[in-house]
């Protein structure tokens, strides 16, 4: 058995928490959720009731009572955790962005990396079935080359609602806005869909007034293939707008696009005509006991992130996707600032 700990008890915690006691219930996987710590004792307790853990004083006090930890900190705080853990041998289940700048991202995956304790990073898109059906359908090549994407993500500022995450508004503690604590999700899945960017060109701006933290963010990435993809990213304040991302993107032969980040489907349309292709979860995922309202819907897309680094735990496997992916997304998203600094120049990457 698993014991699994976790340091931050904020939404993010609660996705995974949720999910984890899911799999552990139906047995899908082998744990327990034992022991949490937050900087606000309340809000652990909360979560520990829920979830039927035990409330400890400090990271290390997780560390000395668990077999993995769950790093769901606000992203300035990463560090200290991974550091516990570190101390204790612990394996890692860590958040994006790992750190809020490049230079930290890069000192904490050299530290996880001269300590040999297993590590996995928290890019969940690369799990959602949608996303697996699209780069195998391109990879395929049944559309020829894929030669435009668009790419769009937008939510609600972060800070109120569903988040009520304060910490998204300070620079010091998030490291910047919708670019790095959103859609480095979004340049990570368009680098594992259509393989390695060679140049970024990126230009933010601020609407909302907290200071460092962009709300409208546009990057042009040139893919090593040819590609050429464009993302938006927004956060606005459409309160009764969930977060979403559409993608389309042209093949020679075809065109394809989504507007669920999860489960799809895609929408295919060639000279033929045009199909929907059922991007279905795997069978077990049906079996979890998560049900389809608002709370489970938005806890389905972690769970097979989250079981895969309980059995690459369990079963002494190197967990996927790594903090060197993480690290990879960060260098894009940190090329797309420079190069908004210094008007949307170009950036190379590669």
């Amino acid at each position: 058995m698993v014991r699994i700990g976790f340091v931050g008890t904020g939404l993010i915690a609660w996705a995974h928490g949720l999910g984890l006691k899911a799999l552990i219930d139906v047995g899908v996987i082998d744990a327990s959720i034992d022991v949490v710590h937050d900087r606000s004792e309340k809000r652990a307790r909360g979560f520990a009731e829920v979830l039927g853990a035990t409330v400890v004083e400090s990271a290390a006090a997780v560390m000395a009572r668990c077999d993995a930890v769950w790093i769901c900190t606000p992203t300035s705080a990463h560090r200290g955790a991974v550091d516990a853990a570190l101390s204790a041998g612990r394996p890692i289940f860590c958040e994006k962005p790992l750190a809020t700048d490049l230079a930290g991202a890069q000192a904490l995956v050299d530290a996880v990396h001269s300590a040999g304790v297993p590590s996995q990073s928290g890019l969940v898109l690369r799990t959602a079935p949608v996303f697996c059906a699209l780069r195998d359908l391109v990879s395929s090549g049944r559309l020829g080359r894929p030669m435009a994407a668009i790419f769009r993500d937008d939510q609600y500022f972060p800070t109120s609602g569903t988040y009520r995450s304060t910490w998204r508004a300070d620079v010091a503690q998030s490291g910047g806005g919708c670019l790095i604590e959103h859609s480095i999700h979004d340049v990570d899945i368009l680098r594992f869909c259509f393989g390695e960017i060679e140049e970024v060109r990126g230009g933010t701006a601020n609407y909302s007034g907290h200071e460092g933290i962009e709300d409208r963010a546009t990057v042009a990435l040139s893919f090593v293939s040819g590609l050429e993809a464009n993302l938006t990213s927004v956060w606005h304040s459409i309160m009764s707008r969930g977060s979403t991302r559409r993608v389309e993107l042209f093949c020679q032969e075809g065109m394809i696009w989504l507007d669920n980040d999860f489960r799809g489907p895609l929408h295919l349309q060639t000279s033929d005509g045009s199909e929907v292709l059922a991007c279905p979860s795997p069978p077990w995922v049906a079996d979890i006991p998560l049900g389809d309202d608002e709370v489970g819907l938005a806890v389905l897309p972690y769970v097979e992130a989250d079981r895969m680094f309980v059995d690459a735990v369990a079963n002494g496997h190197v967990p996927e996707p790594s903090l060197h992916e993480a690290l990879v997304a960060h260098r894009l998203v940190d090329a797309s600032y420079r190069s908004a600094a210094n008007g949307g120049g170009p950036i190379t990457v590669v």
